[in-house]
């Protein structure tokens, strides 16, 4: 539901422009999380399944780039219930839709580990302008990116019908990035 665009977001994070150095995430050490509320509980889960590619150097953001394809269907709470709803037409709609995507155009430093990517991302075939902010902390060859991001899924018409109000299920949900990435 909710996660398909903080899984999206979090790949952002590794993409970067043309110009900059490549990087290899490691999906092994790596996550793209989401949190959300069901009933006034927390719950939390990931994207099991993603990829990205990521140009980036931190001497030069802007001319970074990334892409991050999520695999909807792979989302996963561990509440049977839940993660059997997730890839429904209500939620995420996985048959239609399979995969959520986050294109960084470029990136931006706010000072010292700070950066924002910059792009749009696409879950359910809608669209929406999209910033990540994140810190990265490069060793190397080795480079270690985290961000949280808070998203609407009723903007991305994450669950529909009697889940549009967030009377069962919070409209609001936190992205969490954790990437680990070699060039």
């Amino acid at each position: 539901m909710k996660y398909a665009a903080s899984l999206a977001l979090g790949l952002s994070l590794l993409t970067v422009p043309a110009l900059a150095a490549d990087w290899t995430v490691d999906a092994a050490k790596s996550h793209i999380a989401f949190s959300g509320t069901q009933t006034g509980d927390a719950f939390t889960g990931q994207f099991k399944s993603w990829s990205a590619k990521i140009a980036f150097d931190p001497a030069n953001p802007a001319a970074g780039h990334a892409e991050v394809a999520i695999d909807i269907a792979s989302a996963a709470t561990g509440d049977k219930q839940r993660d059997e709803a997730m890839p429904q037409g209500e939620w995420f709609d996985a048959k239609k839709f399979p995969q959520a995507k986050y294109d960084a155009k470029s990136f931006r430093s706010l000072g010292g580990n700070q950066y924002e990517a910059v792009g749009s991302l696409t879950i359910k075939g809608v669209t929406k302008d999209v910033v990540v902010p994140f810190t990265l902390a490069v060793s190397g060859d080795s480079a270690h990116a985290q961000g949280k991001l808070k998203i609407d899924r009723t903007a991305f018409k994450v669950g529909e019908g009697p889940w549009s109000t967030g009377a069962y299920v919070g409209t609001e949900i936190a992205l969490d990035i954790d990437l680990l990435a070699k060039k």
